[in-house]
């Protein structure tokens, strides 16, 4: 077992240890939120046929030569083609079509010209400016040509990427597409202080269980699906040990907040061994979360710091990254970019620390409250400020690492 790692070796450890779910295949109309699992091509081109992009008139792009308000060119209508329509005749030099946005361009037309550069002509009509050959011209293909890949291997199906797929006529329950099957996870928030939101008056001594409710929300807003959710498990090893036993039946990752760090009631320490578990690594060498634990049991054991804030940063951080190698979705990790401080961070240490901020136009907001135990303040926050060890603190203006949420 390896002890405080950075986090970037740590990252690794876990990557290594983790691999994709087996893949089966689903109806594309159920297959929202899931993973491909292999390349999906396109069995048309999109569009089938040259289409115009606008409202006008279809023609050859040598009849408008010279065209203008003061020297305008007329043509004869021979046709007119709606969107849904085929063009009836062929096009010949000095013709027009009369056209609408999205119908299909007539074989020999090589150009459109918008309909406010016409005098809206229905036999005939004058056109008052030139056009080049293909403006205003959408080819066959323009998308995508049949046989291109249109999804890659590893992409999540979200909306944007069911409208692709609906593109090509794939969106239909007879197609069935290769997914990795999606992510289970069970959670377990431990600590004899937890209660649930069921309790209405809080005992002494006690509080509500945030941790439970904040990852859970986080693991279905990323497509995973909570299969066992304890949100107030006792400090008890050997029950939350057999807990694990029988989540691991239906759950591809067990997920344990609290009990992790040095204290009598940290009890991942006595769990871990009366499962078995290959305990891999350790801590981390970042704050908050640094009792971080990472085990492969059955199925792999991710053990987060039961400080709310710390809770969620390390999910972010490692959390996303073993869903990411469960799902072969590398969509599932935070992006890393850069910011500008546009308020200062006035902590110092040597220790790597994760902060909350807001992120917008390349520039960082922090909020007032860091500690770790502190969720109020996480509240609206879109992004984690990476400030190296022995960086702090930081004047307003200078330039940090963040990793987008």
């Amino acid at each position: 077992m390896r002890t405080m790692l950075e986090v970037e070796e740590a990252l690794r450890l876990i990557t290594d240890r983790v691999q994709p779910l087996a893949a089966e295949s689903i109806p594309a109309t159920e297959a929202h939120g899931w993973v491909l699992a292999e390349d999906v091509y396109a069995p048309i081109s999109q569009p089938p046929w040259p289409r115009s992009p606008l409202d006008g008139y279809a023609l050859h792009a040598a009849d408008t030569k010279g065209a203008g308000w003061d020297m305008p060119v007329t043509l004869t209508v021979v046709d007119k083609i709606y969107a849904g329509g085929v063009p009836t005749v062929p096009v010949r030099q000095g013709e027009a079509a009369r056209i609408m946005t999205g119908a299909p361009i007539p074989d020999g037309c090589d150009c459109v010209l918008r309909q406010e550069d016409t005098d809206l002509g229905t036999e005939r009509v004058t056109i008052f400016s030139e056009v080049k050959p293909y403006q205003n011209y959408c080819p066959a293909g323009e998308d995508f040509r049949e046989g291109d890949v249109l999804l890659c291997k590893g992409t999540r199906l979200t909306g944007r990427a069911c409208g692709v797929l609906a593109s090509a006529g794939l969106l239909r329950r007879e197609v069935l597409l290769p997914v990795v099957r999606q992510v289970r996870c069970a959670l377990f928030c431990t600590g004899d202080e937890l209660v649930t939101n069921d309790t209405s008056a809080l005992p002494p001594g006690k509080i509500y269980s945030s941790n439970a409710a904040m990852l859970a929300a986080r693991l279905a807003e990323l497509g995973v699906l909570v299969v066992r959710l304890a949100e107030a498990f006792p400090d008890d090893a050997h029950a939350l040990a057999e807990a694990i036993r029988q989540a691991e039946e239906e759950a591809d990752l067990i997920l344990t907040v609290g009990g992790v760090s040095v204290g009598e009631k940290d009890i991942l320490h006595e769990t871990l061994p009366l499962l078995g578990a290959d305990r891999v690594l350790w801590k981390a060498r970042v704050k908050p979360g640094s009792p971080l634990m990472f085990s492969i049991h059955e199925k792999p054991i991710l053990s987060l710091s039961g400080n709310p804030f710390a809770a969620g940063a390390t999910f972010e951080l490692f959390g996303r990254a073993v869903l990411a190698g469960l799902a072969g979705c590398g969509d599932l990790l935070p992006v890393r970019t850069k910011g500008i401080l546009d308020t200062p961070f006035e902590k110092g240490g040597g220790m790597r620390r994760i902060v909350r901020g807001y992120f917008a136009d390349g520039r960082v907001t922090l909020p007032e409250g860091h500690a770790s135990g502190q969720l109020a303040s996480s509240a609206g926050m879109n992004c984690l400020v990476d400030i190296a060890a022995e960086k702090g603190p930081l004047a307003a203006g200078s330039r940090v690492d963040v990793w987008l949420l």
